[in-house]
């Protein structure tokens, strides 16, 4: 009996989360439909507020984090081939470049923005902010959902560049100060390592990330109902939504551009 409530149970948690994905990417559907939208003042006003939020407050961050987990690659690769110039550049194109750069920057979009969103679309709906726009004739979709898709996307692309190259600077600049490798050696190699095609993989996986998390973002903020108690729920639903979304994207995209 105890087999049997577990299994429904699991079997509710499955359905349910499938059904939760498929109203996010329908909302997302929508949202790519009306980008021209963007074309409006009032729209472009809230982009540009989520590309500033999103993006321009976290550059230190990303910035600050990217130059210490540089420093964490190339200590453990020194640690393992010691000073192989070429191979450390090598790896840390390999690490930063395809894997880690698009992945922590959506993991650092998803823990200030995606929750930030999530509550601020929460309290709209709470305070039946978005059936005033509809009365106005406004498209709640057109100006609440797109401009925030759009900005968070574009915001991180452009953080996970920004993390890609402070994570190659701290990490040539701890392996030239400490470990004595020549610094313009380091950076040939890197230089040699690095194609065009990782680069595009980058900001691939980076545009792409960044759809899924404000998707989700705005898919479960505009889910709350009329109480207030429910936006912490969402915001915990689109913070895990985001992560498992992104993970499962990583690793499909890791297995296709690498098979």
């Amino acid at each position: 009996m105890a087999g049997d409530r577990f299994l429904r149970a699991l079997g509710r948690g499955v359905v349910g989360h499938l059904e939760q994905t498929a109203g996010m990417f329908a909302l997302l559907g929508g949202a790519l439909r009306n980008l021209g939208a963007l074309s409006r003042r009032p729209v472009r006003t809230v982009f540009c507020r989520q590309v500033y939020f999103t993006g321009i407050q976290a550059l230190w961050r990303a910035g600050l984090i990217g130059a210490l987990i540089g420093v964490i690659v190339l200590t453990q690769v020194a640690s393992l081939v010691g000073k192989n110039a070429a191979l450390g550049g090598q790896i840390l194109v390999w690490v930063v470049i395809r894997e880690l750069g698009p992945l922590f920057a959506a993991i650092l979009v998803i823990s200030r923005s995606s929750s930030a969103v999530a509550a601020e679309l929460g309290a709209m709906r709470v305070n039946r902010e978005t059936e005033v726009l509809r009365g106005l004739g406004i498209s709640p979709l057109r100006y609440l959902v797109v401009p925030r898709v759009a900005g968070m996307a574009a915001s991180l692309v452009a953080l996970t560049a920004w993390f890609e190259a402070a994570t190659i600077a701290g990490g040539l600049a701890f392996s030239s100060l400490i470990v004595r490798l020549p610094f313009l050696a380091q950076l040939r190699n890197i230089g040699g390592a690095l194609a065009a095609q990782d680069i595009g993989i980058s900001l691939l996986k980076s545009a792409l990330f960044g759809l899924v998390v404000a998707a989700a973002a705005c898919y479960h903020g505009l889910r709350v109902g009329a109480s207030i108690t429910e936006i912490p729920q969402v915001t915990t639903r689109a913070v895990m939504q985001s992560l498992s979304l992104v993970v499962v994207a990583n690793v499909l995209l890791t297995v296709v551009f690498t098979s």
